[in-house]
């Protein structure tokens, strides 16, 4: 299904990427380390990534276009660790290419580079809980010039690894005057700088996780960092933000599509398997069958539409590709949901246990129809503009 989009590079790496997810990480996926203890398999993580780096794995995503790594995301995907053990983990991979297009020299040499690495860990703060991340230009963080300095007050949450975290890259308005969609800026904030506050990880149907795989609530009270740090010109945040999503969502859909497939997997293997006791398999059941077949289905058509998406961005430009940016965040997010909620019913209430990896799926993946835009608003955007194809500028 992906013979139009396989390239050479491609077709050499994936199978080296394959081999190593499932040999190397598939045994790590314990409920010890799935159930907010991430900090517990790091250093078992760290050591896989001295082996991914001895096989000119490392951070992929700098020498292949979007659509190639596109292919090696889905294969990452597979994993809850496949990502991270390759360097190429969100926020950090957002982070360093918001940095290698628009920070400043000495900004990329102090902070790129040692993410670049893997030596250190970064974080995305810009979701408020007093605003509605749905419109994204309501930010109460103010980051305040005083002489060479910002001054930066706020609060933020959901913060994606913040836990350990060297710096955070803070979305706060410095323009309060300006039209609402230049009033914000990008910071970097080193997270030892006083007053920055890290207050809890936010517990997740009940987990809280630590370290990379968690999320938190942060506070900024008096937070002072140089004007440098700024990341491009001021009141270019948003211009920015877009800049990193769009890239993000390709990573993001292609990461959902590696775990259908791998929850596609499990799910098939308990049809075949699950003795009924009357002489039948559950996958005998027309109702199973059904599911197995619309999840192939589903799966293989999301995957098309998202590599299309990943190669117009290659060729046009994020911009160029809204419409199909927003799809595909949709059909994926929605997807995921829906293959796992299946493979969970095939399993009784097994599938609930934290004895397999189905719960894990759902009680983090869960956020994928919220996270970088809800699904509504995606879809209100994307009719939106196609009736404006169509001559009317719908109200609002």
């Amino acid at each position: 299904m992906k013979t139009l989009f396989v390239t050479e590079k491609i077709k050499t790496l994936l199978p080296q990427i394959e081999s190593f997810v499932e040999t190397e990480l598939f045994p790590l996926e314990i409920s010890e380390y799935l159930t907010g203890n991430f900090s517990k398999v790091a250093g078992i993580l760290d050591q896989k990534r001295q082996l991914v780096k001895a096989a000119g794995l490392w951070g992929l995503q700098h020498d292949l276009t979007l659509c190639e790594f596109g292919q090696v995301s889905e294969a990452l995907g597979k994993s809850p660790f496949g990502h991270y053990a390759f360097g190429c983990q969100a926020p950090d991979i957002g982070n360093m290419e918001l940095l290698h297009k628009f920070a400043s020299n000495p900004l990329k040499v102090k902070y790129l580079q040692p993410l670049m690495d893997g030596a250190i860990r970064s974080c995305f703060a810009m979701t408020e809980p007093e605003f509605a991340g749905s419109n994204p230009v309501n930010l109460g963080t103010t980051a305040v010039r005083e002489g060479d300095e910002y001054v930066i007050n706020g609060h933020k949450w959901f913060t994606t690894g913040a836990d350990g975290a060297a710096f955070a890259v803070v979305m706060a308005v410095t323009n309060p005057d300006a039209l609402p969609h230049q009033r914000a800026s990008q910071i970097i904030v080193p997270t030892d700088a006083k007053g920055f506050k890290r207050v809890r990880n936010i517990s997740i149907m009940g987990d809280s996780g630590d370290s990379w795989a968690s999320h938190s609530e942060l506070r900024f009270e008096n937070v002072r960092v140089p004007v440098e740090n700024r990341i491009g010109a001021e009141g270019a945040g948003f211009v920015l933000a877009q800049e990193r999503l769009g890239p993000g969502r390709i990573h993001h859909c292609m990461r959902w599509i590696g775990g259908s497939e791998r929850i596609f997997d499990i799910m098939c293997r308990r049809a075949a398997s699950r003795d009924m006791g009357d002489g039948t398999k559950l996958g005998d059941k027309q109702i199973i069958q059904l599911w197995i077949a619309e999840s192939r289905i589903a799966i293989d058509s999301a995957r098309l539409m998202v590599l299309h998406c990943a190669h117009g961005i290659d060729i046009h430009g994020a911009a160029a590709m809204r419409q199909q940016i927003s799809q595909i965040k949709v059909i994926c997010a929605d997807l995921l949901m829906r293959i796992v909620d299946h493979a969970i019913q095939i399993h009784g209430a097994m599938g609930m246990t934290d004895d397999v990896i189905l719960s894990f799926y759902y009680r983090h993946e869960r956020a994928a129809r919220i996270v970088d835009g809800t699904d509504e608003v995606h879809k209100v955007s994307l009719a939106r503009a196609i009736l404006k194809s169509y001559g009317l500028k719908v109200k609002k």
